[in-house]
């Protein structure tokens, strides 16, 4: 049998358990490459999902998402010799919280999107390599100097510009991105730990049938309707943007250093200015510029400093 679909993970290494590891050079050029691609597709999802629930009720629009996500992974599945859905049972259980956490951080993110601009969900978004950053140092040990921890700062304090607490910036729906954020923190981390046998096309099944599954049960509380055309197929493009999504943003976490890879997401604020602009005449403001260049300026300084890092070691 061939191995499934975009898996990535090394041949030759035995199993571990968690799966820990110093990464080379050109494993992290793997992984940064696969997270460049992975915000690209969760981005333009992401604009087409806001397109669709300006109409079309929100719940609905992920389960019918998620249902096309889901047949277009068996499809491609079939294709390649099947999805690997067997698990260990210690993986069992870092399955159960990664998908719990990637359920509630998706239903949050799209209530906010529904009301906010694409660039300005985007930048606050930018904060989370910086939080995986510091997560990465704290709980797999890598390693983690004053230079980067100062250019941390600088980045959160770019948050903060962007967020502007205490004015009319920051509400309830700035609040879901953060939360949203941390939920997505903790599902990479555990995503980290899983063993090397679990393939990444089985995660992303699983992500993507039970995020389905809570648009199902989460749309009684809708009225839904036969979507249009036009919607049916706004639907039918995020679901393709998705699932590249989901399956690269699994394999570039268990490829290279996260201190590495994580800053790479920066890169889906160029395709959301861009976006929000073509699609719905979005701009960012000024403070949210100067945030985000902050936050982008510290996400450069911890790529360049980690290539220095391993020149020296």
């Amino acid at each position: 049998m061939r191995t499934p679909f975009l898996s990535f993970t090394r041949k030759g290494r035995p199993p571990a358990e968690p799966q820990v590891f110093s990464a080379s050079a050109a494993d992290n050029l793997r992984g940064s490459g696969l997270m460049m691609l992975s915000v690209a597709g969760f981005t333009c999802n992401d604009a087409l999902m806001k397109a669709a629930t300006q109409s079309l009720p929100l719940y609905e629009s992920i389960t019918i998402r998620g249902g096309l996500v889901l047949l277009v992974m068996v499809l491609i599945a079939r294709a390649r010799g099947g999805l690997q859905l067997r698990l260990a049972r210690a993986d069992a259980g870092r399955l159960l919280l990664r998908t719990g956490a990637d359920v509630v951080s998706t239903v949050l993110y799209l209530l906010a999107l529904r009301r906010m601009p694409l660039a300005d969900v985007s930048a606050i978004m930018q904060s989370l390599p910086l939080a995986m950053t510091l997560a990465a140092a704290l709980f797999f040990g890598e390693r983690l100097g004053w230079r980067r921890l100062l250019a941390i700062g600088a980045g959160f304090a770019g948050v903060l510009l962007i967020l502007r607490p205490g004015t009319g910036a920051f509400d309830q729906w700035s609040a879901l991105v953060l939360a949203a954020m941390l939920l997505i923190v903790l599902r990479d981390l555990v995503t980290r730990t899983f063993s090397a046998q679990v393939g990444s096309s089985g995660i992303a099944f699983y992500a993507g049938f039970a995020v389905m599954m809570a648009g199902a049960v989460l749309g009684l509380t809708e009225t839904w309707r036969l979507p249009s055309p036009a919607e049916m197929g706004l639907l039918t493009l995020a679901a393709l943007f998705l699932t590249l999504g989901y399956v690269t943003a699994v394999s570039s976490m268990r490829v290279g250093e996260i201190s590495v890879v994580a800053p790479f997401r920066y890169t889906s604020l160029i395709w959301a200015v861009l976006l929000g602009l073509a699609m719905f005449g979005e701009w960012p403001d000024a403070w949210t510029w100067a945030g985000a260049a902050l936050v982008v300026g510290a996400g450069i300084y911890t790529i360049l400093r980690e290539r220095q890092l391993g020149r020296a070691r």
